[in-house]
């Protein structure tokens, strides 16, 4: 009696740590946007309680608390990306049809400037070691410069590459997805030179990017081999590789630990890191078909997705949005 008793509290122990080790993340509620038209990426505020997410031509707001509408920023032709400046009470988007920089007040969400840059910025984000905007210029393959305090392009750099995401490690290195190449640019906060590039192994045509800072490990989303490559910057080696799905979107949560992988073929794929060099896949979550892109609430630790039912396309490639039905998906635990 006594060993039985041992295997079924064994067994019960083996089963909660397994559970433990899920994220306990599903879908809690869809925030619809009436509008139509495509999307790219969406960033997420969580100290001011704030989605920006691009759709159509224009960028939408919403509110984490209520997922109401605030307002939205328009005239805003092939948007694809969103970065605040806080400090300023600026924000900026990337208008990659108008090859500019759409600049617009986050009070009063009125458009202040539109500042040409290299031709289709794809990525936008802002680095707060150089306390400069830097966007991701997918046809000129460079990216531009821009100080916020004068609103001023300060230097355009030739990559040779698409480049597709950019992160900072807070230290004066920025780190670039070369889309074309498969490979990680770094470059030079201060001056604006290339410093290296290191061919990513493992991973071809990467898209989503994030950085642990404390560990110096990069998460890249590698959207045609569906994996995800965790590498040492300070010398390109992998780390670690994990089987995802067709992602173009990661984000990382550094108080969790965890690396989140959006794939357009309905789920959120999941990396956990133990250590720099100790990580493992925990799970994938659910989401829907269409939701490839991610924000994060660093504060509540909800993730946020916008999808769109899809119909095919008679003309062929991708698949046409049934009008009406954007929305963006709420995903945490409550």
């Amino acid at each position: 009696m006594k060993k039985l008793t041992l295997v079924f509290l064994l067994i019960l122990f083996v089963c909660n740590v397994k559970a433990q080790s899920k994220t306990g993340f599903h879908i809690l509620k869809n925030l619809p946007i009436a509008s139509s038209g495509g999307w790219d990426y969406i960033t997420v505020d969580g100290a001011s309680k704030r989605i920006y997410t691009s759709h159509g031509n224009q960028v939408n707001v919403l509110s984490t608390t209520t997922g109401d509408s605030i307002g939205y920023i328009p005239n805003t032709p092939g948007v694809h990306g969103i970065a605040l400046v806080k400090a300023l009470n600026k924000g900026y988007i990337s208008a990659g049809r108008a090859n500019a920089v759409v600049v617009f007040d986050l009070k009063t969400l009125k458009v202040i400037s539109q500042i040409p840059v290299g031709e289709n910025p794809d990525a936008i984000f802002y680095d707060d070691f150089s306390k400069k905007i830097m966007t991701c210029n997918g046809r000129s393959k460079d990216a531009t410069v821009l100080d916020p305090k004068t609103d001023q392009v300060v230097a355009t750099i030739p990559l040779n590459d698409k480049p597709e995401t950019a992160v900072s490690d807070g230290k004066g290195k920025i780190f670039i997805n070369g889309e074309g190449t498969s490979t990680l640019i770094v470059i030079d906060a201060t001056t604006y030179k290339e410093i290296t590039r290191y061919k990513i192994n493992g991973g071809e045509s990467p898209t989503g990017l994030d950085i642990d800072r404390k560990t110096n490990r990069l998460f890249i989303g590698c959207g045609d081999t569906k994996t995800m490559v965790v590498m040492d910057p300070a010398n390109g080696k992998t780390v670690g590789k994990f089987p995802i799905g067709g992602t173009d979107g990661v984000v990382f949560d550094p108080a969790l630990k965890l690396a989140y992988a959006s794939n357009g073929e309905g789920t959120i794929s999941v990396i956990k890191e133990t250590s720099a060099d100790k990580l493992e896949f925990v799970e994938n979550i659910p989401s829907e078909p269409s939701a490839r892109t991610i924000g994060i609430d660093l504060i509540t630790h909800k993730l946020y997705l916008p999808a769109a039912k899809t119909e095919p396309n008679p003309a062929g490639g991708r698949p046409k949005q049934v009008p009406g039905t954007f929305h963006i998906i709420e995903v945490g635990k409550e």
